[in-house]
């Protein structure tokens, strides 16, 4: 998974200019890892599951009675790609989706299967980011080929429902397991939330003691993630709200009802997100307004002091005019009489301030 705040050099959109429709150019994070294909197939009764070398292995899935979910870990290698794709006649546009990790996430209906792209998350305690990975799904009737941009995903907890033969998984067609993968990523989603409703919470408690431009930037860092991730999931909550409406084929009425669960748990994260963000605004202001009310405070002192210093300043530059005929220069206790009225002059000033509750 790449980081979802941080600026990484890869091809880009514009790298694809002037190549016809259909051409397939994978847009993502450089990386030389090789492609890994497992393949589970199942039914009620049966269960097989292994790691493939020959794609050729894979189309012999392709119109048998089991259900066979076919994950291909790496969509960088653009031949694999090209040849799953002609294996399970797979429209070439939805190739050049699939390679680019860019898409944003859809839902759209082939001739014998449908395809979804959307985005799994996962957050990076040692950096404290999220990272995001795109996930691109080819539902068939009797097939689910799933791509991922690396290995290593949070399939674990569906794989091992599908071991068991008791699990209800076992006794659903492929828009079943379509729900179960949507909805592991849907619940790590609220994994995320619940590390970014910590730091939400950690900078509110700082929000009266801390006045640096560390603490304001990490507001402003966290407030672009925040920004970032509902850019990642509120279009989910209209591919699965497309998938709700009955449109798509190969998703039996009595799957939608798991749908439905999908779409409440997409609001509820996207609500938590909204959530944040004003949460992260209040703070802003409210640490705007204490630096603000500081300042008042440190002006206000510098005014009283300045204050008190006119008079005496004035009395000072009287006195220390170059004129030989000023009495008080040659009396034995000017010097004290004048300090004395200097002090009271400051404390009668003072006493009038704080009676007037300036101070």
């Amino acid at each position: 998974m790449k980081n979802i705040t941080n600026k990484i050099k890869e091809p880009s959109v514009a790298s694809k200019s002037g190549l016809p429709p259909g051409r397939l150019v994978y847009i993502g994070k450089e990386t030389t890892a090789p492609v890994r294909i497992t393949v589970i197939d199942y039914d009620a009764d049966n269960f097989a599951e292994r790691e493939v070398k020959d794609l050729k292995e894979c189309f012999a899935f392709k119109e048998t009675d089991t259900v066979t979910w076919i994950n291909i870990d790496g969509i960088h290698h653009t031949d694999v790609i090209d040849k799953i794709g002609a294996g399970f006649n797979i429209h070439p546009l939805f190739l050049e989706d699939i390679v680019n990790s860019q898409q944003r996430p859809k839902v759209e209906e082939g001739k014998r299967y449908n395809f979804i792209v959307f985005k799994m998350l996962d957050y990076n305690d040692a950096t404290k980011n999220v990272e995001v990975e795109q996930l691109s799904l080819i539902v068939g009737k009797n097939y689910l080929i799933s791509f991922q941009e690396n290995i290593g995903d949070i399939f674990d907890t569906v794989r091992n429902r599908v071991r068991n033969p008791d699990s209800r998984i076992r006794k659903y067609g492929t828009d079943y397991l379509a729900y179960a993968l949507m909805d592991k990523v849907i619940d790590n989603y609220f994994v995320i939330m619940e590390k970014m409703g910590e730091r939400v919470e950690e900078i509110e408690d700082n929000a009266f003691t801390k006045q640096d431009t560390k603490f304001i930037r990490d507001i402003s860092y966290l407030r672009r993630e925040l920004v970032l991730l509902r850019k990642t999931i509120w279009p989910l909550r209209e591919v699965i709200n497309t998938l709700l409406r009955g449109e798509v084929k190969e998703i039996k009425p009595e799957t939608l009802l798991f749908y439905r669960d999908l779409y409440d748990h997409t609001v509820q994260v996207i609500d938590s997100i909204e959530s944040y963000r004003d949460s992260l605004a209040s703070v802003l202001d409210v640490n705007f307004s204490v630096q603000s009310f500081r300042m008042n405070d440190v002006m206000k002192v510098l005014t009283i002091i300045s204050t008190i210093f006119i008079p005496l300043t004035f009395i000072v530059g009287v006195y220390g005019m170059n004129f030989e005929n000023l009495p008080e220069l040659h009396w034995k206790y000017g010097y004290q009489l004048i300090m004395l009225i200097m002090a009271g002059i400051a404390a009668g000033m003072i006493y009038y301030f704080k009676k007037k509750k300036w101070m």
